[in-house]
């Protein structure tokens, strides 16, 4: 029952930190101006394609980031409630997987003729970007799953700079990925 309790207190402690946060933050910007709210790590891996277009990662509005806040408390403490997590908040793992993460690609070489960036929230890992199809997806999702307390992976990574990605983009950030 303490379990539990705790729960509750600490949902309602995280819910309003988010609030706090996005108050904050918010009276600072417009409407339509895209940020990363909650500081989720959004990093490149390798930039050796400059038309590759730049995934959109963690930037959203104003309204997007309010209408997430609850859904982002109420997913990090499932991962504590579920027993899958020992942090309080799932969110709470995402700097030291992004640190794991560079500290694994380190080799200049083990991405060169791609351009991949890294987002990771909630202990999802997303790497989207551009390479040729000889570049080895299934091999990149395999190391990123194997970083400690990654839950999962995601590649989208596209086979030509041009035409639809199979990410959302910075510049075209409302249009749905292939």
């Amino acid at each position: 029952m303490t379990r539990w309790i705790n729960a509750i207190v600490l949902f309602i402690a995280s819910a309003a930190c988010i609030t706090l946060h996005a108050q904050e933050a918010s009276s600072v910007a417009g409407p339509n101006e895209r940020r990363n709210w909650y500081s989720d790590p959004f990093f490149t891996l390798s930039h050796a394609l400059a038309d590759c277009p730049v995934p959109l990662g963690p930037l959203m509005t104003r309204a997007q980031m309010e209408d997430d806040a609850h859904y982002r408390a109420e997913r990090g403490t499932t991962c504590w409630l579920a027993h899958k997590c020992t942090k309080p908040n799932s969110y709470m793992y995402d700097a030291d997987i992004a640190n794991a993460i560079r500290a694994r690609f380190t080799d200049p070489h083990a991405f060169d003729g791609t351009s991949v960036w890294i987002t990771v929230q909630r202990r999802f890992v997303n790497a989207e970007g551009c390479a040729n199809a000889s570049f080895d997806r299934h091999a990149l999702q395999q190391q990123l799953e194997a970083i400690p307390d990654v839950e999962q992976v995601f590649v989208r990574i596209g086979s030509s700079t041009h035409g639809p990605m199979p990410y959302k983009t910075l510049a075209e950030p409302d249009r749905q990925p292939k």
